[in-house]
């Protein structure tokens, strides 16, 4: 396999994964019961782990995945280099379901999101109970479908209520009031991720890994052009079809090619890297990591995401991309 301007990638890539063989110890599910039918789903899954997560640095202390059919919020951490299920708890969603594509369709949007800041409720109305967090919606991923809408939160209840029926929000997730109060400690802005997805996919730790793998040897490939400069290199990984504000993947070209010029780079370092899959879009991946380019007049530190589309035969490429 070469890319599209004969470089041996995949060639490269099999001969990576040839060499790299790493150990995985079965995620536990250790959880508290909010629903019988969560806690079995849960139970059921012991041995496997959610097939979103394949990689989460020790800097995201906690990820939320929503299983929008079970009405269901699992909160995951990373214990020994395990994935581990903590707790579940019911949550509300969209009155007309999910795949929220518009504004004012009273859908919840399906995706990798994150958390941005905790509003304080006690001067907005009642619905929105306790406590309030605003999601990232719409993301550069969701940009580029062209979805539109925002102010999807997850959020509380009226206090009058315990909790709201399973598809009774505009869009957003609504956990009862108690629930979001032991849960808020947890939820730290542009740190915890919040999936969601129209039922929970687990996967054998071992495929896990191998696409863990498997992403991380592309995503060293970025780093490694651009630490060299390597336009050539570095545009094969971006899609044909790449939209990034506005630009298409030709202006886009033109505009790096302008950067790397105007600042030689001496070296590329990520860090804080988290990987993960789309639960919606089939092969569509994020990375986000923390970026720190330096050269002759210093260091620039940014917060980096990449959305990686994969295709039959392993060839990746990025359709789009932001920072935070």
């Amino acid at each position: 396999m070469h890319d599209r301007n004969g470089t041996p990638a995949g060639d490269h890539m099999r001969c990576m994964l040839a060499l790299l063989c790493l150990s995985v110890t079965p995620a536990g599910a250790d959880s508290i019961s909010t629903t019988d039918r969560a806690t079995n789903r849960a139970t059921d899954h012991a041995d496997r782990m959610p097939a979103y997560l394949l990689e989460v640095p020790e800097s995201v202390s906690n990820v939320l995945v929503a299983d929008t059919t079970a009405a269901t919020l699992y909160r995951f951490t990373v214990s020994d280099n395990r994935i581990v299920a903590q707790d579940q708890r019911y949550m509300s969603i969209g009155q007309n379901g999910v795949g929220k594509v518009r504004a004012w369709d009273r859908k919840t949007p399906l995706g990798v999101y994150f958390i941005t800041k905790r509003l304080d409720t006690s001067k907005l109305d009642a619905k929105y109970g306790v406590a309030a967090f605003p999601l990232d919606y719409p993301n550069a991923w969701d940009q580029y479908r062209e979805r539109t809408g925002d102010g999807i939160w997850l959020h509380g209840v009226d206090r009058s209520l315990q909790r709201r029926p399973a598809m009774d929000t505009d869009g957003c997730l609504a956990l009862p009031n108690d629930e979001l109060l032991s849960l808020a400690g947890h939820l730290k802005p542009m740190e915890t991720p919040v999936i969601v997805a129209r039922e929970l996919h687990w996967l054998d730790p071992a495929e896990v890994e191998r696409n863990r793998l498997e992403f991380r040897i592309v995503l060293d490939m970025w780093r490694q052009s651009m630490e060299r400069q390597d336009l050539v290199a570095y545009l094969s990984l971006y899609d044909d079809g790449f939209r990034h504000r506005g630009m298409d993947k030709d202006t886009w070209s033109a505009f790096r090619l302008g950067a790397f010029t105007a600042r030689p780079l001496t070296s590329v370092e990520i860090s804080n890297v988290l990987l993960l899959a789309d639960p919606e879009e089939p092969d569509l991946y994020l990375s986000r990591f923390t970026q720190v380019l330096t050269g002759d007049g210093g260091s620039v530190k940014t917060t980096k995401r990449l959305y990686w589309k994969r295709s039959p035969d392993a060839q990746w490429r990025i359709v789009s991309e932001d920072n935070g």
